[in-house]
Formats: structure tokens, sequence, C-alpha cells
């Protein structure tokens, strides 16, 4: 999973596009995005929710698939708390 996959993932799990966006800030989104910093020469990835200007639950990654799992983590565990995701019927 990557940058240009992670949407299409959150899709299947019923998480809207207009919750996260890929390569820029937005207000009232989960963003991830590469930063023009580096650690040793890698390139350094961020998320984070934006709201009113603020970034919150900020993490940091020198690798954009990493960073992509972590995203995809925390909404797939937000779309099980709420009942959208869960066991397939037996």
């Amino acid at each position: 999973m990557n940058v240009d996959s992670i949407l299409r993932w959150l899709e299947v799990i019923g998480v809207p596009h207009e919750v996260v966006s890929v390569g820029a800030e937005a207000d009232n989104a989960w963003c991830v995005l590469r930063t023009d910093e580096s650690e040793e020469d890698v390139p350094v990835w961020e998320v984070f929710w934006r709201e009113q200007g603020n970034r919150y639950d900020w993490a940091r990654f020198t690798n954009e698939q990493v960073a992509c799992h972590y995203l995809f983590g925390r909404l797939a565990w937000a779309q099980v708390a709420r009942g959208a995701v869960g066991p397939l019927p037996a």
C-alpha cells in the first residue's frame, strides 16, 4: 500500500474520500504527505488529523508504506468501532 493506492483501499472499507487528503494538508481530514525534510537522506512521511489549521495525532515515518498502513489501520479501526466493518457472516 502506498499513496497511490490508499484511497482505493479505504474506499473498500467505506471511508469517504473527503475524510482523507493525500499529498496536501486539508482541514477536517486525515492527511498523509511527504515532507521536504529528510532523516539521513531518507524521505519523511507525516500522518495527522487536521482541524482548524492545527495538526492532531501526528505521526512521522521514514517509509511511505508504513505511513499508509498506519493511516489505514487507524481508519479501519474507526470503521470497526462504529460497526461499518466487521466479521463476515458464517
